[in-house]
């Protein structure tokens, strides 16, 4: 398998899980206020705890976020390598697409040359 097609198997998980807008929000405040626990993130929540805690749990399995157990409370918090992966992939593309647009700007320069001489 080649290298291109196993970073986007790695880095497909992060973007799936981030296509929530209730997962970007709990990554917003978690990355705002720290690590918090459920009964933090739950306050002022639209939906349940328990719809809160599948949404975390979402986010853990993409490796996103971790809870560790604090006395009887679990306390969430950012993974912030796995948000470095999905940067670089996000970096790639953008270089491949700055790549791109060079060439056809290039492209397009040397059409208008050649179109001046005649």
């Amino acid at each position: 398998m080649n290298a291109a097609l196993t970073r986007i198997e790695r880095t497909a998980p992060i973007f799936a899980a981030l296509g929530d807008a209730t997962r970007l929000q709990l990554v917003a405040r978690l990355s705002n206020s720290g690590p918090q626990s459920i009964v933090r993130l739950t306050e002022h929540a639209s939906v349940s705890r328990q719809a809160i805690t599948k949404h975390l749990d979402a986010l853990e399995a993409a490796g996103l976020v971790k809870s560790t157990r604090e006395g009887r409370a679990r306390v969430w918090e950012i993974q912030p390598k796995r948000f470095s992966d999905a940067r670089r992939f996000l970096d790639a593309i953008s270089e491949q697409w700055d790549s791109a647009l060079e060439r056809l700007r290039t492209l397009v320069e040397d059409a208008d040359d050649h179109e001046d001489e005649r």
